[in-house]
């Protein structure tokens, strides 16, 4: 049997008479990528935030590293890495002091410090004001501050938003090589399938708050046949013809 770092069962959350995530069973396999596509607006931030106990779902189950949440909060959350919207730093305080800091509270060594900015290529930034990085700089610090501590799950919601070609392209580069790496597993939101399909080979599809799809990236061509995979996406999320 497949093993799953984080399943989710029926999670629902609405405000009002509106359901942002209606009945959403996630599946995410160990040491994947699996890229949760959808539309702005979809209830792709709000599942990642119940994931990590920053909403209160109205219904449904979630289980991590296979505990239950919220039951077990703090040993999860311990083995969780995630950036969810825009990094959260200190403008006035360096690259390093930054990630100092979240390093102290989760007991990593100096050296692992070292080789995090290293590998996100801030190695010769890290004693510059945060203020002062550019944005591409600023979300490759959010990714450090991510996976300092080497968490074995790590939620990233739309890291390419707003940056410049060579920006995406270093930071998708950088995503493709994490399970490799470090041995983790990436859940990573996005609502571009071309984005998606040039890093995951697992994917869901959430639609006004519905999982619509969920399986490989090759299971969703075979579903479509001769069509791109950007049609197919369009037309799932009711943007195009009907399948």
């Amino acid at each position: 049997m497949e093993q799953y770092v984080l399943e989710t069962s029926d999670l629902t959350k609405t405000y009002g008479n509106y359901s942002a995530v209606d009945g959403v069973s996630l599946k995410v396999p160990q040491c994947s990528i699996y890229g949760f596509l959808g539309a702005n607006g979809a209830g792709k931030s709000t599942t990642m935030k119940m994931v990590l106990g920053l909403i209160k779902p109205d219904r449904g189950s979630i289980r991590v590293f296979g505990r239950p949440f919220p039951q077990e909060r703090t040993r999860i959350l311990r083995r969780v890495g995630a950036l969810i919207e825009s990094p959260s730093y200190y403008g006035h305080l360096t690259g390093y002091q930054n990630l100092r800091i979240v390093a102290k509270l989760m007991d990593v060594s100096e050296s692992q410090i070292m080789e995090t900015l290293e590998w996100v290529r801030l190695e010769n930034q890290a004693d510059k004001k945060v203020k002062h990085y550019s944005l591409g700089m600023k979300q490759r610090l959010g990714i450090a501050m991510a996976i300092v501590h080497r968490p074995k799950l790590l939620i990233l919601d739309e890291p390419t938003n707003g940056l410049d070609p060579s920006g995406i392209q270093e930071i998708r580069s950088f995503i493709k090589s994490i399970p490799e790496k470090f041995g983790m597993t990436v859940l990573i939101s996005s609502h571009l399938l071309h984005e998606i399909e040039q890093i995951a080979e697992h994917v869901g599809i959430i639609h006004e708050g519905q999982l619509i799809y969920q399986d490989t990236l090759a299971s969703l061509q075979e579903k479509g046949g001769d069509l791109p995979l950007e049609r197919i996406f369009l037309e799932m999320t009711g943007q195009g013809r009907s399948l």
